[in-house]
């Protein structure tokens, strides 16, 4: 797939004041030093990945959606094939995700309005840097045939960078790609199936969770000031990236790959409930970090409910309308 260029005119800001504006940026950046690791050293590569053997049955859950899948008609083996080519996507798109959040951070050290996010959004590049090695690394000496960047997250990424406007971009990376991310990352104990790609994941999250709360802290308190034009171009981004999130999820490459006709592992994707359960899992952290900086807004929230999205999270989190 050929490279994805974005030209987007941005404004860079230089400040002079030096002067402290944010204890809680401050103190997140103080994090962001003391918790830096080394993806040539801090990780075993040595570790065996027996990528495609048999593996121990899943929960009672799994095994049911296995049975009312269309793998099951290819018997007991099909559902290890489709486990690891699982993972060999997800890792993939956590890949070329990483590298979009490595642009996006460089691009917000140059526009972001204060020095204070400007130094976070410097330790977040180097972060996201560091994950796009880990990541490259494992597929390239792990996995025998890493996938492409999916349509919609190329798509997604094409939207985030061609913004100029520095609060859309961070939305939609920090809140909407990352927040996500993080929380794929801290199921992969249960959806991953070797121990390298668990103890890579456990690193990332561990930065990604940062990540996030600088997320919260840049935008929480700008979006009640907007108006209303402002506000419902932020609700469409938000709209926007969360279908095709959820496309993603439906798995359209996995399926061709492993020979499953596209309609049936699609509709497979869409309508079984472990599918559903899972896409609201990873949805709640979003769900949460757009109730923090007020953008839960009822439009938003009908948009989630529709794109089955916001179910997990419909008890535990409060209606935040603007």
């Amino acid at each position: 797939m050929a490279d994805l260029r974005v030209t987007t005119p941005v404004e860079a800001r230089l400040n002079w004041d030096y002067e402290p504006q944010s204890d809680r940026i401050a103190v997140l950046y103080e994090r962001a030093k003391q918790a830096q690791w080394n993806a040539s050293t801090d990780i075993d590569w040595s570790t065996e990945v027996a990528f495609g053997s048999p593996l121990p049955d899943d929960s009672y859950f799994a095994m049911s959606a296995f049975a009312a899948s269309p793998l099951a008609r290819r018997g007991r083996p099909m559902w290890d094939t489709f486990r690891w080519e699982l993972q060999s996507w997800m890792v993939s798109q956590f890949l070329h995700g990483e590298q979009g959040a490595l642009v996006v951070a460089a691009r917000l050290v140059e526009v972001m309005p204060d020095v204070e996010s400007k130094y976070y959004a410097a330790s977040q590049a180097a972060d996201e840097a560091r994950h796009v090695e880990a990541f490259s690394r494992y597929l390239r000496e792990k996995v025998p045939e890493p996938y492409a960047i999916s349509s919609p997250l190329r798509a997604l990424l094409t939207d985030i960078l061609s913004d100029e406007r520095w609060d859309v971009t961070a939305l939609g990376m920090q809140i909407m790609v990352e927040a996500l991310a993080m929380a794929a990352f801290r199921l992969a104990n249960s959806t991953f199936n070797d121990d390298l790609i668990k103890e890579i994941t456990r690193l990332v999250a561990r930065d990604e969770a940062r990540h996030v709360s600088f997320g919260v802290l840049s935008l929480s308190g700008i979006y009640p000031e907007m108006t209303q034009a402002e506000l419902a171009d932020r609700e469409d981004l938000v709209l926007e990236a969360a279908s095709l999130m959820r496309r993603r999820f439906l798995l359209e490459d996995v399926w061709d790959r492993i020979e499953v006709p596209t309609a049936e592992g699609v509709d497979f994707a869409a309508t079984h409930e472990l599918m559903i359960k899972y896409r609201q899992a990873i949805f709640a952290k979003v769900i949460s970090s757009l109730q923090h900086i007020g953008l839960l807004t009822g439009r938003v929230r009908d948009g989630l409910a529709k794109l089955d999205l916001l179910d997990f999270g419909v008890h535990r989190t409060r209606r935040a309308d603007v």
